[in-house]
């Protein structure tokens, strides 16, 4: 299915700009409210498309080894009919007031990791100009090893061999996915950091996109940013906030209202001796956060900010076309279910703000009517972008690229503003414990 958003017909042709859906790659539809794209086409002049696309294990179940060249690509398929929505758009789009040479791709979440990987295939390459990941930092993907044995243990789940694959095909849709739910959904980036001892957990496999050698050639941006889109403009960046939406989403309030001690033991077991460092850096950092500020935070940017800033630093080290780093601040006042604690700038919040999609209240938009002009700066941002390469909107600073001196950037909110290497004594801090490459 594909959803297609146009301005009042005319003869010139407006920018494209090409949404992936987030999800984990399990879950998410095109079709979802907030990211319906009519008042960006209305609003900004643009032509905005939106595409579903097969998810879980019937978009990326790795069967290239098992099934031969019938298969190949299968663990990649997901990603494969985004291409095919791109190119239809190329040979189509002008039909509808759409420049086909000039196509911006983005998506927020598991669309980042989606987007990431479009960034890097050859088969995509010819069919956008410029880029967006939003809280989605698709720097890894799953190796063609760990794929390989999630396909392994589902047949085993199934109780089947490895000569009868082909007895999926019997199965239906419903015992299917009753198999995929037995997985977690995989994060857009792949990749497993090391414990406290040094050691690496084992990879829980999961159904998501594969470094098969062909379709997707390489990490997305390990070890390098691909130079496959060397020339292509890219915005990258992440919610001040993220954690809050998983805090939800699970039911975990177990974070908020701890004290100095309690946030220590929050961090012990995921960061063991480096707890005190990492708490005594943020102490310094933000002297007036409260412990519940710093667990968030540290969930928060561990998630999705040192991935967006490694791709915007790999990025900028290519020397090619620029890349443009930002947080997003705009705070909702309601609270976390079950605590005080303010929602503020949440996983997913930004869906609808650069969607121009705010004039309804939501919990992640807050009910206060500021939130109509930072949803506003956000879509004219993304726009502009779209249109020339370049992020702007009137009455907003001008978003310098990044770079590796000066490393502006970009805090979006009612009024924008550029902030040079922000957070540095955090940035020094998981740089030199390895989250940042």
């Amino acid at each position: 299915m594909l959803n297609l958003w146009t301005p009042a017909a005319d003869s010139r042709r407006r920018p494209v700009m090409f949404y992936s859906h987030g999800g984990g790659y399990v879950t998410g539809s095109s079709g979802s409210r907030g990211q319906d794209g009519a008042n960006l086409a209305r609003h900004f002049d643009v032509v905005v498309v939106e595409t579903n696309h097969r998810l879980g294990l019937l978009g990326f179940l790795y069967l290239d080894e098992i099934a031969g060249e019938e298969y190949a690509g299968s663990g990649n398929n997901g990603v494969l009919d985004i291409v095919d929505g791109l190119r239809w758009v190329h040979d189509n789009i002008a039909a509808f007031g759409g420049d086909p040479t000039n196509v911006m791709i983005f998506g927020e979440s598991g669309g980042g990791g989606k987007t990431s990987c479009l960034y890097a295939m050859p088969s995509a390459a010819p069919y956008f100009n410029k880029a967006s990941i939003e809280s989605g930092p698709g720097i890894h993907m799953t190796t063609r090893e760990i794929a390989g044995g999630t396909t392994a243990a589902l047949l085993k789940r199934a109780n089947l061999d490895r000569s009868q694959w082909r007895k999926l095909l019997e199965l239906s849709a419903a015992d299917l996915l009753t198999l995929q739910t037995q997985w977690p959904p995989v994060p857009p980036d792949q990749t497993l950091r090391p414990r406290p001892d040094g050691s690496r957990p084992p990879a829980a496999g999961g159904f998501g996109p594969v470094v098969d050698g062909t379709t997707l050639p390489n990490h997305p941006f390990d070890p390098t940013a691909p130079a496959i889109s060397r020339d292509k403009p890219l915005i990258v960046g992440w919610n001040e906030d993220e954690y809050n939406f998983f805090a939800w989403q699970r039911r975990d309030t177990s974070g908020y209202g701890v004290d100095l001690d309690g946030l220590r033991a929050k961090l012990e077991p995921r960061f063991g001796a480096d707890t005190a460092r990492i708490v005594d850096t943020y102490r310094k950092s933000r002297p007036t956060a409260t412990p519940t500020d710093i667990f968030v935070d540290v969930q928060s940017v561990t998630m999705m900010g040192v991935g967006s800033i490694e791709i915007a630093q790999k990025k900028a080290v290519q020397g090619g076309a620029p890349v443009y780093l930002y947080n997003f601040g705009y705070k909702s006042e309601s609270k976390v279910p079950g605590t005080d604690y303010p929602m503020g700038t949440p996983h997913a919040a930004d869906i609808a703000f650069k969607f121009d999609n705010v004039a309804s209240p939501n919990p992640f938009s807050g009910n206060r009517p500021e939130r109509l002009v930072a949803g506003h700066n956000f879509a004219e941002l993304w726009t502009t972008f779209a249109r020339t390469g370049r992020p702007a909107a009137v009455g907003q600073p001008a978003w310098p690229a990044y770079d590796l001196t000066r490393r502006a950037t970009m805090r979006i909110d009612t009024t924008c503003e550029v902030i040079d290497d922000r957070h540095r004594l955090e940035r020094e801090l998981w740089t030199s414990l390895g989250y940042i490459r």
